[in-house]
């Protein structure tokens, strides 16, 4: 079983929101995270707080990769603002802990001297953030600055986002069709833009259907593993074998659809247990670290049809395969779709001798 996540300290993100709301901000700021749509949005805020209108191009200095050096940084920073309070110096996927040492002392002294009138943001975007918690420079961030996470948002938070992005594009979702966007498009802001904005413009009536999402969006090819598992669960080999043969038809990696189809049973296994030990919901999501409340409907609801030796023979029949799967090249088809005859048709009380 997966170890329960621990829970992220937020003080950050809440103290950049305070910044903006009382238009103060900080002269220092890092941010990271995989929640890019959302560091962008903050990042804009800042720039509204920070440039007037118009003066952008007078007070905004930024630099990417290579073309960064601490020199340009000090320079950067040392620009006084024309017809304006403040200037903001935006550095993008400069490796501040991956200098050399002789560099790192002096982007110390350059950060420890920020002048008043200047606010300065680093961004990782391609380049991953790497902290070294007990070097000089993360203690100064962390003292002097925000080091903000922007990470993936929490089901009931995107969720109401998801309802506030159709209204503003003249249309009404259901919570569960939203429950069930995230489902199939995953849970990053930037791609759940997209499927909103095709969704409702393809939807005639006032109110995005279920039907209107599954007619526009490209679902993620976990969120199909899925639905063909969890069809293989409802006892509908039909559509649990025409789904797997469309991803074999579109040369999705066999090795991968295994992978999702061990974690669903798996999954499903957890919850027989969990359904068996009185255990709820929130329990069960929180151990898989699960965003989708719908997809932890449907695992329980299918779990219910299950005894829990049948899921463990699953798990087991999933880990022989993948064994077989790496050692027969050529035959990839073959063997999945055997596996899904296999796990639909054996007795439940043979399997679990």
């Amino acid at each position: 079983m997966p170890p329960k996540k621990k829970k992220t300290d937020n003080t950050a993100m809440r103290m950049l929101k305070q910044d903006l709301k009382t238009g103060m901000p900080k002269r220092l700021y890092l941010f990271y995270g995989e929640e890019a749509f959302l560091r962008d949005y903050y990042l804009e805020k800042l720039k509204e707080a920070v440039l007037p209108a118009g003066l952008e191009e007078f007070n905004f200095h930024a630099a990417k990769g290579k073309e960064c050096s601490a020199e340009w940084i000090a320079q950067a920073v040392d620009c006084l603002p024309m017809m304006s309070g403040r200037t903001l110096v935006l550095v993008t996927d400069f490796d501040l802990f991956g200098q050399g040492e002789r560099v790192r002392e002096r982007l110390l002294e350059i950060l420890s001297a920020l002048p008043d009138y200047c606010t300065l943001v680093f961004v990782y975007d391609l380049l991953p953030y790497k902290a070294d918690g007990r070097s000089k420079l993360a203690a100064l961030l962390s003292r002097e600055g925000a080091v903000v996470d922007f990470q993936r948002q929490e089901q009931g938070d995107l969720t109401d986002w998801i309802c506030r992005q159709f209204k503003k594009a003249g249309k009404t979702v259901d919570t569960e069709d939203a429950r069930y966007l995230i489902f199939l498009c995953g849970d990053l802001m930037h791609d759940l833009a997209a499927e909103i904005n095709k969704a409702a413009a393809f939807a005639s009536a006032p109110r995005v259907t279920r039907g209107d999402i599954d007619a526009v969006a490209v679902p993620k090819t976990e969120a199909v593993v899925f639905q063909m598992t969890d069809a293989l669960a409802r006892k509908d080999f039909d559509k649990s074998a025409s789904v797997l043969a469309d991803l074999l038809h579109s040369q999705e990696s066999s090795i991968m659809i295994l992978s999702v189809m061990g974690k669903y049973f798996r999954q499903l296994y957890t919850a027989r247990l969990y359904l068996n030990a009185g255990k709820g919901r929130g329990d069960f999501m929180e151990l898989w670290g699960m965003k989708s409340g719908y997809q932890a409907d449907k695992l329980l609801d299918a779990a219910r049809r299950f005894s829990l030796p049948w899921c463990r023979y699953a798990v087991g029949r999933c880990a022989q395969t993948d064994i077989l799967l790496k050692s027969s090249y050529g035959r990839e088809g073959e063997i999945l779709t055997a596996l899904l005859m296999e796990l639909f048709s054996a007795d439940r009380r043979r399997a679990a001798v």
